[in-house]
């Protein structure tokens, strides 16, 4: 009878403790392992409208694809609102994204604006080309 209390003892105490997430990565850490293999280049001012994608690291900073480029744009402010679930609203003038504009940040399930971020330079990140063997 004593194991079976045992038992029961142990198993609910399984049960009652909580889970263990898995550790998140740091909005660092997260933008580290985007950008492995590549290596930055000279900051630009605009960055074309065309085929492009976006990632929103949380709190630091906005990427861009642009073809196999990446942009790497840390807001000069609001980054700290940066949240990857929002999505980014912005009004461009022309057929580029420049580093004086405003991006808005619409929460996905209300649709309402939750903040708004002013862009900083961006800054081009290509792959390392392999060295021939």
């Amino acid at each position: 009878m004593t194991s079976l209390v045992k038992t029961l003892l142990l198993g609910a105490s399984l049960i009652a403790a909580p889970a263990v997430a898995a550790p998140r990565d740091t909005p660092e850490v997260k933008l580290q392992k985007l950008l492995a293999g590549r290596t930055a280049g000279k900051p630009v001012d605009c960055i074309p409208l065309s085929s492009n994608s976006s990632q929103i690291i949380d709190g630091k900073a906005i990427v861009y694809r642009v073809g196999s480029k990446l942009y790497v744009n840390e807001p000069r402010s609001g980054a700290e609102s940066l949240n990857d679930d929002d999505v980014l609203v912005t009004k461009v003038f022309g057929s580029q994204l420049c580093s004086i504009d405003t991006v808005n940040l619409v929460d996905r399930t209300s649709g309402f604006q939750r903040g708004f971020v002013i862009l900083g330079k961006f800054v081009p990140w290509t792959k390392v080309k392999q060295a021939a063997r």
